[in-house]
């Protein structure tokens, strides 16, 4: 949180930071665990704990703090500003009616893909459930490669020169090698497929939404159990219709 930037607030930075240390793998947490996963003292911790469950935006059982909904409301700004959305949303969800699987558009941010609309299969696929403000590593998912493949290569460079390229599965590409000759081939092909490597049993392909200039900052995807359908069924059944729904997605607004 360092900047020399004389405008830049530190106590709202590590407010912010503090909402950010609750997750899925830790949704309630001591005062002493906040301190630890923010970096901050004890008594810094527990101001901007106590803070939040004053707004509203927290709660504490006296041991325990998580959050509550209402922190739901600090990311509805951006999402309401997405104004693909309706639109998109529509054609999500005709491919998960088409295909019985799951469809979600991603952006990317910091090396990782945010997933910001989301058409959800009655099955689940991976361990924990995606859902909209969900950021996954961009090296180990279709989205991020699509997105990495079919962005500058000045981002290209600069993702490959910082990203820490952990392995996920015995199938994660982990080397700038690698994920240059993976982006090669995706160019070329003009989508990307993934199987099993950011989770065992998954497969996903992903397609790069444009908007009617060409550009394109956003990627649609369906993902599906490997062991029901492999990358030749992928291409044959279920690139067809995201195909469509990336064409009318891209064809009605500006991404």
């Amino acid at each position: 949180m360092n900047s020399d930037n004389s405008s830049f607030v530190a106590s709202f930075a590590k407010g912010l930071s503090v909402i950010r240390a609750f997750g899925p793998d830790n949704p309630r947490m001591t005062l002493t665990e906040v301190a630890g996963r923010t970096a901050t003292s004890r008594a810094t911790a527990r101001r901007f704990l106590l803070t939040l469950v004053d707004l509203g935006y927290a709660t504490s059982d006296g041991k325990y703090f998580e959050l509550t909904p209402l922190v739901l409301t600090l990311g509805q700004a951006y999402l309401s500003s997405l104004t693909f959305w309706e639109g998109a949303r529509i054609y999500l969800e005709e491919v998960t009616r088409q295909t019985k699987e799951s469809s979600s558009i991603a952006l990317l941010d910091k090396g990782e893909v945010v997933y910001v609309a989301r058409s959800s299969a009655p099955h689940r696929i991976l361990s924990d459930a995606i859902y909209v403000g969900v950021r996954l590593p961009a090296h180990a998912t279709s989205l991020g490669q699509v997105l990495l493949a079919f962005g500058s290569d000045q981002a290209l460079n600069a993702y490959l020169a910082s990203a820490d390229l952990v392995r996920f599965t015995k199938f994660t590409l982990t080397t700038p090698a690698e994920i240059r000759s993976r982006i090669h081939d995706i160019r070329n092909q003009g989508y990307a497929i993934v199987e099993q490597e950011l989770e065992v049993g998954l497969i996903s392909l992903s397609l790069p939404l444009r908007d009617p200039a060409g550009y394109t900052n956003a990627a649609i995807n369906i993902s599906a159990h490997a062991g029901r359908i492999g990358r030749e069924q992928m291409l044959e059944h279920y690139l067809p219709p995201l195909q469509r729904a990336a064409d009318r997605i891209g064809a009605i607004v500006s991404l």
